[in-house]
């Protein structure tokens, strides 16, 4: 009678039951790299019965706990739904228009531009409601030159002039993703777009100041090495409407610790070196715009620069860096356009500028109001409407205690 295990293959089923037994080496175990051409096996093992259903339905109602107590406490820290994000695909479609033809009057600039403009007024004065291509942390000249060098423009760029910003070497902030997307946006991109908006019109946690990540980021306090902490980059700014109009952040105006935090976003760490801007960098960004107001022109379109205002260290600052005497003046003298800066009208000078940097809501209306009218008087390619409202001054947004 034959041993039990007298052949190798009989020792290897017994070693493989007996926990910790390791495979005899004269029979390793087979790899995929061993049978080239064949399929890996799919181990198979059954299921259990569950109570798949309940199961399905506890987790949809933790799911939907979870979700509306995160929507609740984003609510309390007024961030609602119908608060849009400033994002590439949005951006890219107001562009085409100009594509299509349906670009009369174009915006272009950083976020002062963008915040203080009122598209409603402007277009109770004009008749025309712009097309607002300015972007957060984005230099003017770059937009500026965008349309230059397309054909299709032969409309009105108004470019708002922050001075740190306008002439920084380099695009920067939001415009280099927008330019990209414009160009070489697929459909997963314009899809991903609409779904955004739908989500957004419902639900204000999505807002992507305050989303998870970007907290957990922000609130590092030293716990990676050489990581600042968050508190210098502005949490929430602004608000977008469904019409495209962006806004300061109504908070920023009522509640000081979240003022003071944007204050210290645009003034940056106490411990960073002076910002300069080389003298090569305004010469080398007068002269583009020279060539960018030239090239539109020739088209028969236009171009009118606007200096928003700003206020408090955050003007000091601009004023010691760039004074108007380097930059705005010059720029002007050398592109023959027409100009609005807040600092030669008495309505803008006493504008209450919260935040040292962008105007509310109110003060956007009064402001717009008094720098169309000032570039409808100075050129032609602004005219007002004959049934234009009445005038705006500062009173009409100020302070109650300071209103008189």
């Amino acid at each position: 009678m034959p041993s039990s295990i007298s052949s190798s293959e009989d020792v290897a089923l017994l070693e493989r039951d007996v926990p910790g037994a390791r495979a005899p080496l004269e029979a390793p175990r087979e790899t995929a790299a061993d049978r080239p051409g064949e399929a890996q096996p799919v181990p198979v093992r059954p299921i259990p019965p569950q109570p798949w259903g309940r199961i399905l339905l506890a987790a949809t109602l933790l799911f939907a706990a979870a979700l509306g107590a995160w929507e609740r406490a984003m609510r309390r820290e007024q961030l609602l739904p119908a608060d849009y994000s400033l994002d590439p695909s949005g951006w890219a479609a107001k562009r085409r228009l100009v594509d299509a033809g349906q670009a009369a009057v174009v915006i272009v600039g950083d976020s002062r531009i963008l915040f203080d403009t009122d598209l409603a007024r402007f277009e109770a004065l004009t008749g025309v409601r712009p097309v607002q291509l300015a972007l957060p942390g984005s230099s003017g000249l770059c937009m500026l030159e965008d349309l230059a060098a397309d054909p299709d423009f032969r409309g009105v760029a108004i470019v708002g002039v922050a001075d740190m910003i306008y002439f920084r070497p380099g695009p920067g902030g939001l415009v280099v993703d927008a330019l990209k997307r414009y160009h070489d946006e697929g459909p997963s991109q314009r899809s991903g777009h609409a779904l955004g908006r739908a989500l957004e019109s419902q639900l204000g946690f999505i807002d992507p100041a305050y989303r998870l990540s970007r907290l957990l980021a922000d609130a590092d306090r030293g716990w990676r090495e050489g990581a600042r902490s968050g508190y210098y980059r502005p949490w929430k700014v602004f608000e977008v409407d469904a019409d495209g109009q962006v806004a300061l952040w109504p908070r920023i105006e009522t509640d000081e610790r979240v003022r003071a935090q944007v204050q210290a976003g645009w003034m940056g760490p106490p411990d960073r070196p002076a910002r300069t801007l080389p003298p090569a960098a305004i010469a080398d960004g007068i002269e583009r715009s020279r060539k960018a107001v030239a090239a539109i022109r020739a088209r028969g379109g236009d171009v009118v620069l606007v200096r928003p205002p700003s206020s408090g260290p955050l003007l000091d600052r601009e004023s010691s860096v760039l004074p108007r005497s380097r930059g705005w003046d010059p720029l002007l003298a050398a592109t023959g356009v027409s100009g609005v800066h807040f600092a030669d009208h008495a309505d803008l000078r006493v504008l209450p500028v919260p935040e040292w940097s962008h105007l509310n809501r109110r003060c956007a209306t009064v402001f717009t109001d008094v720098y169309v009218r000032a570039l409808a008087a100075s050129t032609k390619a602004l005219p007002l409407r004959a049934d234009a409202p009445a005038p705006l001054t500062a009173r009409a947004c100020m302070p109650r205690s300071t209103a008189g």
